[in-house]
């Protein structure tokens, strides 16, 4: 009997491969098991499949991409490595679509976000141009957070800079308002995990929430490596002999993932994009530790930012095939040891900006006082989108608002993947 394939899968026989999916870690909607593979040092955080959908009520696409996850994952922990999580990506699903047309289209969301979380997978729509947005950013802001209150696991973006186009005018006004009216219109604003600035970011991107899709179907990885760039700088070094060490190590490591995803396209006549080697980091497995144990000071002292550039030039230096960011990922909400660090005052989102220029995403989930200006907001994502036409690179900005909250004031998450930390100073 041959493998199915993504054209004559069955009904049933796409119910069983999402169960076979299912088998791994389920600690809820599309959220990743604390978990590490002994012996490989890393995770990968996610398999991202993107597909092209004729319009938001096409499910057979998404459908086609979850049964090829599932097989996916299968191949992957057969040979060793924990997938935390699944996600498919679209083609930019509302683009050049008006008000009334996006309203019109919730439905069909949300039964496409039904359907990747009993799959317990993760969504991604792909960006809104900044031009749709600003058109009306107050519609905008309310129908993207209505989206954002009625779904699960999708994700979505506004283009804020592009390659062609630089920076889109009114786009950076439009995504400040959005996500103020996210951060109030969502249960303790988490409704701004998976929505995102976007400057310059390529599709293939597999890291949410700005990953979107283009061409015939694809799939590309993300890593969790902090640990693989702590290991490369435990022993005394110089710069140098660390970033040899941890070129050595990342091709070494992220080669073997590339053979295995390479045979995987082969069989699966589906496109390997490549791994976006950026070091995504986790409640414990910490880049910030990492970078500490590469200056041998705390994060935010001087010297963190010629550490953030020695990693980052290792990761785009890379002699395995990389996409997306491939470069240094610093989310604060993310990581305990920069929650630590803010909370001692070593750094604002002044300095976190300034590694953007070496690093590889901009700003991502940043906490902001909850009464800051829309005006404040939408120039802090203009800086970033400015950078990234300026520097040719792809930069996003994931900002946190907290209602209710001053700058200095703890921000407590109900959620064991994000830490409290305190609300951060702009400058």
């Amino acid at each position: 009997m041959t493998r199915p394939t993504k054209t004559d899968l069955s009904r049933r026989e796409l119910v069983a491969l999402l169960g076979a999916a299912a088998l791994g870690p389920h600690v809820g909607p599309g959220r990743r098991a604390p978990v590490r593979s002994p012996g490989v040092g890393f995770r990968v955080r996610t398999i991202t499949a993107g597909t092209t959908l004729g319009d938001p009520r096409d499910h057979a696409p998404v459908d086609a991409a979850l049964a090829f996850l599932a097989r996916a994952r299968r191949s992957f922990a057969d040979a060793g490595y924990e997938v935390q999580t699944v996600r498919v990506a679209t083609q930019p699903l509302v683009a050049g679509l008006g008000p009334r047309e996006r309203a019109a289209a919730l439905p069909a969301l949300q039964a496409l976000d039904r359907t990747v979380t009993g799959a317990n997978a993760l969504l991604s729509i792909g960006p809104v141009p900044g031009a749709d947005a600003a058109a009306d950013p107050a519609e905008f802001a309310q129908w993207v957070t209505e989206l954002l209150r009625t779904t699960r696991n999708l994700s979505c973006s506004v283009t804020v800079a592009s390659p062609d186009g630089g920076v889109a005018s009114g786009a950076a006004g439009a995504a400040a308002q959005a996500m103020l009216a996210i951060a109030h219109g969502t249960a303790g604003g988490i409704g701004n995990f998976r929505f995102a600035a976007a400057a310059n970011v390529p599709a293939g991107t597999p890291f949410f929430p700005v990953a979107y899709h283009g061409g015939p179907d694809a799939f590309a990885i993300g890593l969790e490596s902090p640990p693989l760039v702590a290991e490369a700088c435990r022993a005394p070094h110089t710069l140098a002999e660390a970033k040899a060490r941890l070129t050595s190590l990342f091709e070494a490591r992220l080669g073997a993932i590339g053979e295995l995803a390479t045979g995987l396209a082969e069989r699966e006549q589906r496109r390997y994009l490549g791994i976006d080697a950026s070091p995504a980091p986790g409640k414990d497995a910490s880049i910030g530790a990492a970078i500490e144990a590469l200056t041998g000071l705390p994060f935010g002292s001087a010297g963190t930012l010629a550490g953030c550039a020695a990693i980052t030039d290792v990761l785009k230096r890379l002699r395995v095939r990389t996409c997306g960011y491939s470069g240094l990922m610093l989310p604060v909400l993310e990581d305990p040891v920069l929650a630590r660090r803010a909370a001692e005052g070593r750094y604002s989102v002044r300095e976190l900006l300034l590694y953007s220029s070496v690093c590889g995403t901009g700003l991502d989930v940043i906490p902001l006082a909850g009464d800051i200006p829309a005006e404040r907001v939408a120039a802090l994502i203009g800086d970033v989108a400015a950078l990234a036409v300026k520097l040719a690179k792809p930069l996003s900005a994931r900002l946190f608002p907290m209602p209710g909250h001053a700058v200095g004031d703890v921000a407590h998450f109900d959620d064991p993947f994000l830490t409290d930390c305190v609300v951060l100073r702009l400058e």
